[in-house]
């Protein structure tokens, strides 16, 4: 069998993940949300009061565009910013009613979103996939 006989994994596994992702963000726009806001939700709601630089690292995007999506999501009364008294330059953001509201509907879609991902798979060969993305990602990982 030569290394052509199949598609390289790497291809094989873009090509899932985009199909993948895909699925999740229908699943998401239907509950009502986007994936950009069901990250901040998530990472506002997990922990207690985040500030956007820290908010930004978790979600892995940049300090401008998560300012542009917690500015539409603020116009949308999903959660407020205001200044940390102890440092005037950092914006601490917290969720709403309405934003506690969409994150139980994003969280339940996504929970639902999980379980069909999931179907007819045993937790022993997702334990196994699990494994095999994490050596996918040391393979990749940048040389220290």
């Amino acid at each position: 069998m030569t290394p052509f006989d199949r598609p390289p994994v790497g291809m094989n596994l873009s090509r899932t993940s985009k199909l993948v992702a895909q699925a999740f963000d229908a699943a998401l726009v239907k509950a009502g949300g986007t994936l950009p806001v069901w990250l901040t939700l998530l990472s506002v709601k997990s922990s207690e009061l985040a500030n956007q630089r820290e908010l930004a690292g978790m979600i892995g995007i940049q300090g401008a565009t998560l300012t542009h999506h917690l500015n539409a999501m603020e116009a949308q009364g999903l959660l407020t910013r205001r200044r940390d008294p102890d440092n005037r330059r950092v914006h601490l953001v917290e969720l709403t009613e309405a934003g506690e509201a969409m994150f139980l509907r994003l969280r339940a879609a996504a929970l639902i979103f999980d379980k069909r991902l999931r179907a007819g798979l045993p937790d022993d060969r997702l334990a196994e996939f699990a494994e095999v993305l994490a050596a996918l990602r040391a393979n990749v990982a940048p040389a220290k």
